[in-house]
C-alpha cells in the first residue's frame, strides 16, 4: 500500500505542476519533430514537435480532475439513492432496485461511449457520461449496508425519539456505510481514469489540442515504429496510476475490514 500511495502521490503532484507551472504542451516545433528522449526533451516530442513530457502533466491534470470529479458525483448520487432504498423499502425500494437493474443490464463502457456520443465530446461531459455510469455500484452497495442496519438498536431507538429520516439516515447510518464507499471510491478512481483514457483513445473524451493520455496513445500508435515513446510514456503513465489505484484500494479494505483484523 505504501508503493501505490507513493505512485498516487506522484501523479497528483504531476497533475499539480501540469496545472500550475508554465509549460507548453501545445507549442509546435517542425524542426525538433519525433525527437528521442535527450537531455533537452526528457520524454522526446511528438508528430507536431511538442514536449511529450509537458503533454503528459497536462494529461495527469486532466485525468485526476476528471476521476476525482467523477468518484465525488458517483458517490453522493449512489448514496443518496441507496440510501433512501435501503431506508424505506417497499414499493421505493423496489422500484430503485429496477432502475439499478436496468442500469447494470448495460456494459458500462458502452454505456458512457453511448452518451458521450449523444452529449457530444469535451471534458465536462466526459465527466458527466461517467457518473452516470458510475453511481450505480455506490448506490447498491449503500443499499445491502443500509438494509441490515436500519433494524438495529440505535436506529430503532431514535426512531422512538422521533427522528427525523433524513436526521436518521445522515447521522446513525451514513457514518457506518462510509467504510465500503471509501473502498468502493479507490477502484472507482482507476475505474475513471481507465474510462477517459478510453473515452479519449476513441475521440470521444478529451479533444485535441488539450493534451490526454488516452489521446497522446491513439495519436502516437500511428507512429509506434518510427517514435515508440509517444506511446510508451503515457501508457506507463496510464499503467502505473490504475495498478496503483487498485492496490491501494486493496490495501484499504484489508485495513477498514475489522473481521479479518480479529482473525489475525
Amino acid at each position: 500500500m505504501r508503493l501505490a500511495s507513493v505512485v498516487l502521490s506522484v501523479w497528483v503532484l504531476m497533475a499539480l505542476v501540469g496545472s500550475l507551472s508554465s509549460l507548453a504542451p501545445h507549442q509546435i516545433s517542425l524542426p525538433e519533430i519525433f525527437t528521442p528522449p535527450s537531455a533537452d526533451y526528457w520524454l522526446g516530442t511528438d508528430e507536431l514537435g511538442r514536449p511529450v513530457l509537458d503533454r503528459m502533466l497536462a494529461g495527469a491534470s486532466v485525468s485526476l480532475l476528471v476521476a476525482l470529479t467523477t468518484v465525488t458525483l458517483s458517490a453522493i448520487i449512489g448514496i443518496v439513492v441507496g440510501l433512501i432504498a435501503g431506508y424505506f423499502g417497499g414499493i421505493v425500494d423496489r422500484v430503485i432496485s429496477r432502475v439499478i437493474e436496468v442500469f447494470l443490464a448495460f456494459p458500462g463502457m458502452l454505456l458512457a461511449i453511448a452518451m458521450a456520443a449523444m452529449i457530444g465530446p469535451g471534458i465536462d461531459n466526459v465527466i458527466i457520461a461517467l457518473a452516470v455510469m458510475g453511481w450505480v455500484g455506490y448506490a447498491r452497495l449503500v443499499r445491502v449496508q443500509v438494509l441490515s442496519l436500519r433494524r438495529r438498536d440505535h436506529v430503532l431507538a431514535a426512531t422512538a425519539l422521533g427522528r427525523t429520516d433524513a436526521a436518521i439516515m445522515a447521522r446513525h447510518l451514513l457514518p457506518l456505510v462510509m467504510a465500503p464507499v471509501w473502498v468502493e471510491a479507490s477502484f472507482g478512481l482507476a475505474g475513471a481514469v481507465v474510462a477517459e483514457a478510453g473515452l479519449s483513445f476513441l475521440g470521444l473524451g478529451i479533444q485535441p489540442p488539450d493534451a490526454s493520455w488516452g489521446g497522446m496513445i491513439r495519436d502516437g500508435v500511428r507512429y509506434l515504429l518510427v517514435a515508440p515513446h509517444l506511446v510508451l510514456a503515457p501508457g506507463m503513465a496510464l499503467f502505473l496510476v490504475v495498478l496503483a489505484a487498485n492496490l491501494f484500494g486493496d490495501g484499504l479494505r484489508d485495513r477498514l475490514d475489522v473481521t479479518s483484523r480479529s482473525r489475525l
